[in-house]
């Protein structure tokens, strides 16, 4: 975990990266607000996809909300969740930012079970009631902002796929896209050319997956078709 204090301070951890994990299904906000002993917490809860694009939504909520006392803020970032921040914004040192990167770090899609949510940043903003609640309480309040809110959002799973090119004449292009797709592998796209056609693939990336591409594609072509690796992108699963 790598995490800033309400000092300031930062410490960091690494995690293995993962081949699918879960995201916020759309880039639409989710806000929510919850009041408890007279004081407004006002959560947005936001998906990004990187560190300066996760400070823009903190500071625009800053602009929004600018007689607010309290900004506090977490966020999520990367297929391994390598990247974690968390940030007090005034409050007494571990009673905001670290409960609500707990709540996000920690929450479970329906269905899946992993704890596994990634590209996501949480920004509660406080109204203070004129009442105290204490670090207890304080910590239960923010923890819970962004858990009900994590409890409205569609969370989808995010997947990494390695991409390949299959050069194909064009007498059997067309063929060897139909049959590939009949077998289950994924043809984003063909760009004929000249005399041949480039057939995109894309396999989720695993070690079998690319070994199964490798034998549908040696089947389908009788051993004429020459695969190309063109990299990995990342991909939305419905």
């Amino acid at each position: 975990m790598r995490a800033e204090r309400s000092d300031g301070s930062e410490h960091a951890a690494r995690a293995a990266p993962a081949p699918r994990y879960g995201v916020l299904a759309d880039t639409i906000p989710i806000d929510h607000e919850i009041e408890i002993r007279r004081s407004r917490f006002i959560c947005r809860l936001q998906r990004v996809e990187d560190e300066a694009e996760a400070r823009d939504v903190i500071a625009g909520r800053r602009t929004a909300h600018r007689l607010a006392r309290h900004h506090c803020s977490a966020f999520v970032l990367g297929a391994g969740r390598t990247v974690q921040r968390s940030n007090d914004d005034g409050e007494p040192a571990g009673t905001a930012g670290t409960p609500m990167l707990e709540a996000v770090v920690l929450h479970e899609r329906d269905g899946v079970g992993a704890a596994d949510v990634s590209d996501v940043v949480a920004v509660v903003t406080r109204y203070f009631g004129g009442v105290l609640l204490g670090a207890g309480g304080l910590a239960r309040a923010y923890s819970e902002s962004v858990s009900s809110t994590l409890q409205l959002a569609r969370l989808v799973t995010r997947e990494a796929r390695a991409v390949f090119g299959l050069d194909a004449p064009h007498a059997t292009a067309g063929r060897w896209e139909n049959e590939l797709r009949a077998r289950g592998i994924l043809v984003s796209g063909a760009d004929y050319v000249g005399t041949s056609a480039m057939l995109s693939l894309a396999v989720p990336d695993s070690v079998d997956a690319r070994a199964r591409l490798y034998s549908e594609v040696a089947a389908v072509t009788a051993g004429q078709g020459s695969l190309v690796e063109l990299g990995t992108e990342w991909v939305d699963l419905a």
